[in-house]
């Protein structure tokens, strides 16, 4: 399911920096307004407010992939002949994962896959913006205090700068139509020095190459733009996300080729043990050249980005503040007075509830 979420870019508001405009600062319940059909309004119909009396704002709408109330595990995972790929990227993550850790963010962790290389952080926590998936996590994993469970939009996370010493997203961004606000977000949460692991669909590899050398494709995978071969599932040329990565100020440290073999047939004839240990052999090459459908990259904060490690979780997704109460069944920004339900053990950012 492909939901939107809009957002206004509000540069002189004391506010936040953007301002989502399912809040209640005058300027965006204004917009919401005045918002037309297709999500677009003319840069001279736009309201100005005392904070915002040099508007000069962004209107994006950006689509999100949701999989509330999906069955992912069982249509994905489960039993559905991708064990090979599992493996193989479980060997990626033990090769790049840096351990012991303070406080890890799992990003777009759904159910809790990779949920083997959570016990070497004193704290975890799992963020994905469907709750159903959250609430499989949380029955597979328990209610362990060091592990927690946010729903959330990746585009506005509700943490601290800083937060977090070591992020992680696999099969995640081929879902995220703007990386680059994205990895803002990412690099905003991460500290100093702190490490994010990456893993995302390349367009340009062996099987691609071939079938459009030999017209079997339409598609360019030398072409450095993304390519969105289904909705909202895009592909990436391996320069362009460096490229990007780089924009969002990381460092990139390693990069390793993962499913060399996601070859029908051969999975068939070859047991997955045994593809994945052939694929264990090649991945260090990813340093020298990129051609398998999967890439992992491991990323460090720059010198000049990255906040110093936070003690504080969360932060107020609208207004960035850290001074939030918490409850049992809510947590509350004590700045802007929003408040956000804690259902059950999850706590809900997507909406806050009603004044």
């Amino acid at each position: 399911m492909v939901g939107r979420a809009f957002y206004v870019w509000l540069p002189n508001c004391s506010w936040s920096t953007p301002c989502l405009l399912q809040t209640t600062h005058p300027c965006a319940a204004r917009i919401i307004a005045h918002l037309p059909a297709d999500g677009k309004l003319p840069r001279d119909e736009l309201p100005t407010c005392a904070t915002c009396a040099n508007i000069q704002p962004m209107l994006e709408s950006r689509r999100i992939c949701d999989y509330e109330n999906s069955s992912y595990r069982d249509d994905f995972w489960q039993d559905q002949g991708r064990e090979y790929e599992d493996l193989a990227e479980r060997t990626a993550l033990r090769r790049l994962l840096p351990v012991p850790g303070r406080r890890l963010l799992d990003i777009g962790a759904g159910f809790g896959r990779l949920s083997e290389f959570y016990a070497s952080y004193d704290e975890v926590v799992l963020l994905d913006y469907s709750r159903s998936l959250l609430r499989e996590a949380q029955k597979r994993l328990g209610r362990d205090g060091r592990v927690r469970y946010v729903a959330a939009d990746l585009y506005a996370m509700p943490f601290a700068k800083g937060a977090f010493d070591t992020t992680i997203m696999v099969r995640v961004i081929h879902h995220v139509e703007d990386v680059p606000a994205l990895l803002e977000q990412v690099a905003r949460v991460l500290c100093h020095s702190g490490s994010y692991v990456l893993e995302f669909a390349s367009k340009r590899h062996l099987k691609s190459i071939l079938r459009y050398l030999f017209r079997r494709q339409e598609w360019n995978p030398f072409d450095q733009a993304p390519y969105e071969f289904v909705e909202m599932n895009f592909n990436f040329h391996p320069s362009w996300m460096r490229a990007r990565l780089l924009g969002a100020g990381f460092h990139v440290k390693r990069q390793l080729t993962v499913s060399h073999f996601r070859l029908a047939p051969l999975k068939r004839l070859v047991s997955a043990r045994i593809l994945a240990a052939f694929d264990s052999v090649f991945q260090p090459t990813g340093d020298w050249w990129q051609l398998t459908p999967s890439v992992f990259v491991l990323c460090t904060a720059g010198n000049s980005n990255g906040a110093p490690f936070s003690h504080h979780l969360f932060a107020c997704p609208v207004c960035s503040a850290t001074q939030l109460d918490e409850s049992h069944e809510a947590i509350a920004c004590t700045n802007c007075g929003r408040r956000w339900p804690i259902d059950d053990g999850i706590y809900d950012f997507k909406t806050p509830l009603a004044a």
